[in-house]
């Protein structure tokens, strides 16, 4: 089986366009961040509560812990929220729920057990991991990507962070992967790679 498409950032930039446009765009939007930025697995991003992400002060959190439940291999993982998936998200709710001021802190006073990213169908449980994993097939083919599935916004990250020379064993935890090697699977080197690290060497 071929491994996902890593797309570019032209693709990337594309994607956003194209969501953009489109109905629920703040939603779409902080659900593609999860897979890129927050390196999250289909089924994880499906599982996510309110409260898995919202803190007592209205602040969306920093490190997201994901039950058993809700993870592959059935084993809790911390997944850590770059401030610009953070942003995404704060945005997302405060468009949902009506806020204009963006003051989360009311969402508390509400039932926080309802699923983060609603669908159209559902907006109580949301996405099942199998409709999510067909939105996203849906997301690429409407741009035009070919290769790309659920997987590439997991493979884009890692290899983000290993062009950028970070340790790999830090890229492993990220992913929530028992071994390396698996790791070392999902990102590639490019040229460009190559080509700083033989700059070292002069």
């Amino acid at each position: 089986m071929s491994q996902a498409k890593i797309l570019t950032q032209s693709e990337f930039r594309k994607i956003l366009l194209h969501i953009a446009k489109k109905k629920h765009h703040a939603r779409n939007k902080a659900i593609l961040y999860c897979s890129f930025f927050g390196c999250m697995r289909v089924g994880e991003i499906a599982s996510l509560t309110i409260s898995d992400v919202l803190s007592e002060d209205g602040s969306i959190k920093e490190e997201v812990y994901l039950k058993p439940f809700q993870t592959k291999g059935s084993r809790g993982r911390t997944v850590y929220f770059p401030t610009k998936l953070q942003d995404e998200i704060k945005n997302y709710l405060s468009v949902r729920f009506g806020l204009k001021d963006k003051d989360l802190r009311v969402l508390n006073l509400t039932d926080t057990s309802k699923a983060l990213f609603g669908s159209q169908k559902n907006t109580q449980r949301g996405f099942s991991p199998n409709t999510l994993c067909q939105w996203f097939t849906k997301l690429y083919a409407d741009c035009s990507i070919n290769g790309a599935s659920s997987h590439s916004g997991r493979r884009w990250g890692a290899t983000q962070l290993c062009e950028q020379s970070v340790n790999p064993k830090i890229i492993q935890k990220i992913l929530g992967h028992r071994q390396l090697q698996t790791t070392m699977l999902y990102y590639e080197v490019s040229p460009k790679s190559m080509r700083n690290a033989v700059e070292l060497l002069s």
